[in-house]
């Protein structure tokens, strides 16, 4: 099973060129089937770039994730905590196998209507 997450593009790119290897989420997806996420890159692309399949998802507080991935992380410490504050556990989702499209995609190819705030689960 596939989701399609709502990346910002700074980040979406990094992904691609292999500077950030995880992809950090306050929540995640509950269902345990998914292996691939399909990266939609929000406003001002607002199209699906690529995808890539899921190493492995970390979940802790946010020191501790920042002290595993942080070599990877693609992102300053200072945006890192910013992004998980009031927050006490977090997720890190592993990056492997990143793919970008030659071409980007419209979400109505994956069937979606809106972009997802977070996520939506594709079938």
């Amino acid at each position: 099973m596939n989701v399609l997450l709502s990346i910002k593009p700074e980040f979406a790119f990094k992904i691609f060129d292999g500077s950030k290897r995880y992809e950090y989420r306050r929540s995640i997806f509950k269902r345990r089937e998914v292996t691939k996420v399909i990266v939609y890159a929000s406003a001002p692309i607002q199209k699906v770039i690529g995808e890539f399949e899921i190493g492995d998802v970390l979940h802790g507080k946010p020191e501790e994730l920042w002290a595993i991935t942080k070599d990877y992380a693609g992102i300053s410490q200072d945006r890192f905590l910013e992004y998980f504050s009031n927050i006490s556990k977090g997720y890190a989702i592993l990056v492997r196998t990143p793919t970008i499209y030659s071409v980007p995609l419209p979400l109505d190819r994956f069937m979606v209507s809106f972009p997802p705030q977070s996520f939506v689960y594709l079938r």
